[in-house]
């Protein structure tokens, strides 16, 4: 009896130790990402050392690598909490709970401009900090990937509600294209827009090239136009 009593208090009490276990794993994620970030900012790239990072954040070096694996794995999760952290949950989670499909789209517009206005800002910590362009293309190329994969939730959500104007792997691909970070680069940072013109200017083009309605009046919008010129 008293061993089985013995083995429910153990059961018992292991939850209590998995979140402990949990939120220190956290702690250590959270003060090796701070430690990165501070040596960038102080010594660069080049200073920005496993040993350096393990010092700063007060864990061994085999804990960095545990958890990160590599410099570049640190980088990346620098740039998730910068870009996708709770503010772009709520976000999301705002734009999809809208009832209304051009409501629900026109959101993704705001959701854009956040993920860049961040984005911009860590990498140009990252270039001023000396990361090589390699590593630096290896990390875009990274955030492509999972900002195309996070987009299918609103594809479908639009497929469902019967408003999609496009099979779903074009629409897909070009919600993609119109709020990817090369467009944002060449409005924003090359022509001097503000960030929220190329918000209100995201907003109304999405709306145009993926929903069905807005599609057929356009599409009527530009023959009508076609028409009375050749009347001229």
């Amino acid at each position: 009896m008293d061993a089985i009593l013995c083995g429910l208090a153990k059961t018992k009490n292991r939850p209590y130790r998995s979140l402990a276990r949990e939120r220190q794993a956290d702690d250590t994620r959270r003060r090796i990402v701070e430690a990165t970030r501070k040596l960038l900012q102080s010594k660069g790239y080049a200073g920005m050392t496993i040993e350096a990072i393990a010092l700063g954040a007060e864990v061994s070096a085999q804990s960095v690598y545990a958890v990160f694996k590599s410099k570049t794995g640190i980088l990346i999760e620098l740039l998730n909490q910068a870009t996708f952290g709770p503010d772009y949950e709520d976000a999301v989670q705002k734009a999809l709970s809208a009832s209304d499909p051009e409501t629900r789209l026109r959101l993704a517009a705001p959701i854009a401009r956040q993920i860049h206005d961040a984005q911009s800002a860590t990498f140009d910590l990252l270039r001023g900090a000396g990361v090589v362009a390699p590593e630096l293309a290896k990390l875009e190329r990274q955030r492509e990937s999972l900002r195309y994969e996070r987009q299918e939730r609103m594809i479908v959500s639009l497929s469902d509600a019967g408003r999609l104007g496009l099979d779903h792997a074009t629409a897909r691909d070009i919600c993609w294209m119109l709020t990817g970070r090369d467009v944002y680069r060449m409005l924003v940072r090359e022509r001097g827009w503000s960030s929220q013109k190329y918000q209100d200017w995201l907003a109304d083009t999405l709306v145009q090239s993926l929903l069905t309605t807005a599609r057929t009046n356009a599409v009527r919008s530009r023959t009508v136009k076609r028409d009375s010129l050749r009347q001229v």
